[in-house]
């Protein structure tokens, strides 16, 4: 059986307003001193294709409109809803006061590996991505219900963090929608 590509036209696309009244994945996401303007571009352009509730941008992280970050987003910033807020460290603590579980994303003690990690309801969850280079600050990390660490084989143990965010969000929006039906 021949297998042909879909064109645009037959991708069923929401427009921006379908998307903003859609009903969301349960999954904030914070970038914690995200230096890369296309990694935040592609972190949006991500959230968009899983329906991800929100995406708060702290410390270094640059926020939209930037014609870098539009590059990689492809019109996400249009349709992700997000907020800036400098200290990471002060979202985490509102966001557990709130009742939302919070998950660095991060190599670490006591890590559970992102294939073993089981969402404990359908309630809202934030997770947390840091700086390409030193990655979820320390007290972030303490801070945080828990770990959850990317299995990693190879010799670099180190992924870019907008792939890291496409592996996290696929793996729980998977686990989230399967937990769902």
């Amino acid at each position: 059986m021949e297998k042909r590509k879909l064109r645009n036209s037959e991708l069923e696309r929401k427009s921006i307003d379908e998307f903003k009244v859609a009903e969301k994945t349960p999954i904030i996401i914070i970038l914690d001193n995200v230096r890369s303007l296309n990694n935040i571009g592609s972190v949006f352009r991500t959230a968009d294709a899983f329906l991800i509730q929100k995406i708060y941008l702290c410390g270094i992280t640059a926020q939209p409109p930037h014609k870098d970050i539009q590059k990689t987003a492809l019109g996400a910033t249009e349709t992700v809803a997000w907020e800036y807020v400098n200290d990471s460290l002060e979202l985490v603590g509102k966001l557990k006061a709130d009742g939302i579980k919070v998950y660095a994303i991060e190599q670490a003690e006591g890590a559970v590996m992102l294939d073993k990690f089981i969402p404990e309801s359908t309630n809202t969850l934030a997770v947390v991505f840091g700086n390409e280079v030193k990655g979820v600050q320390q007290q972030v990390v303490s801070a945080s219900d828990g770990v959850i660490e990317i299995p990693q084989l190879g010799s670099k143990h180190s992924l870019n963090i907008s792939v890291s965010t496409g592996v996290v969000l696929w793996d729980l929006f998977s686990k989230i929608k399967l937990k769902k039906s």
